[in-house]
């Protein structure tokens, strides 16, 4: 099992700035990606962000692209989700996700966390 902790959220002016965190603990699979996604009242969840604890290359979904930056530190078993110039629009509940059992842009993960709210003011 593979326990996963967000934090970070709050309430911010459009233009600004929120780094979200992820902790993870138990069980975790190197080569597994970690995802972030987020969904906003009414609408679906949906991919923000993704990366394998063992590197390469990161994966953003086009609207975040340029403002988001996903990074790992795997001495601390974290992931975090740099949120530069939000928008309105980046409003959401924001969750981070471990070990995907599909493909990795679809919200099929193993393992979730709680949610961390953004609220993003105009």
């Amino acid at each position: 099992q593979t326990q996963l902790v967000e934090s970070g959220g709050g309430l911010v002016q459009a233009g600004g700035s929120l780094r979200l965190s992820c902790a993870a603990s138990g069980r975790t699979l190197r080569s597994a990606f970690m995802g972030w996604f987020r969904q906003a009242p009414g609408k679906e969840r949906e991919f923000v962000a993704a990366m394998r604890w063992s590197g390469g290359n990161t994966y953003y979904a086009d609207s975040v692209k340029g403002r988001f930056t996903m990074s790992r530190d795997n001495a601390k078993n974290t992931v975090y989700l740099q949120m530069n110039s939000l928008k309105p629009e980046d409003t959401a509940v924001y969750y981070c996700a471990a070990d995907p059992s599909g493909y990795y842009r679809t919200p099929d993960y193993d393992f979730w966390g709680q949610g961390t709210q953004v609220t993003v003011s105009s």
